[in-house]
């Protein structure tokens, strides 16, 4: 009995004690909806206006670098909470533009960024990607988690946003 006990404290020590590039192995892949964009509406006319507006955002902004295009979807004030980027519509601008270096491509006719899901309550939209990130262990292999972009909107445009951005580590 003590041998079986110890037995199954040492496999389940060796399972716990796996490093992330195991970690895909003992969850399930994140997968993202068929129809992402079916995910930006809603019955609720202010809801649907601000998931619209957030489907342009991800679809041409973020997706097709139209930055250019920008002051469609945010407000002047845009507070940013990424610690990337300053807050203000031209200070998105320009990090996008300028720092990022991002050139635009054409607006796809259908989004191709891999939506999992889209929440909407009150004045905030949260959209949740399927992340595909490099294994640390092994660059050949890869894993998916989540990334999120939460925006809070006014009169239309979207006026505040978080993710879960993080500074680099020193170099």
């Amino acid at each position: 009995m003590k041998r079986a006990i110890s037995l199954s404290i040492v496999a389940a020590a060796m399972l716990l004690g796996g490093t992330m590039a195991h970690a895909q192995a003992l969850n399930a892949p994140v997968t993202a909806a068929a129809d992402p964009e079916s995910l930006f509406t809603s019955p609720d006319p202010k809801l649907h206006a601000n998931k619209q507006v957030a489907l342009k955002i991800v679809k041409e902004l973020l997706e097709a670098n139209h930055w250019d295009r920008a002051p469609l979807y945010l407000t002047k004030e845009y507070i940013q909470h990424n610690p990337l980027a300053a807050s203000g519509l031209d200070a998105v601008m320009h990090y996008f533009i300028n720092v990022a270096k991002r050139t635009p491509s054409p607006i796809p006719e259908k989004m191709q960024t891999k939506v999992v899901a889209v929440q909407a309550e009150g004045d905030y939209v949260t959209v949740s990607f399927v992340r595909e990130m490099k294994d640390p262990k092994d660059a050949s292999r890869t894993y998916t988690t989540t990334w999120f972009d939460m925006w809070r909107f006014k009169d239309g445009k979207a006026d505040e946003h978080w993710d879960p951005a993080t500074l680099p580590p020193a170099q």
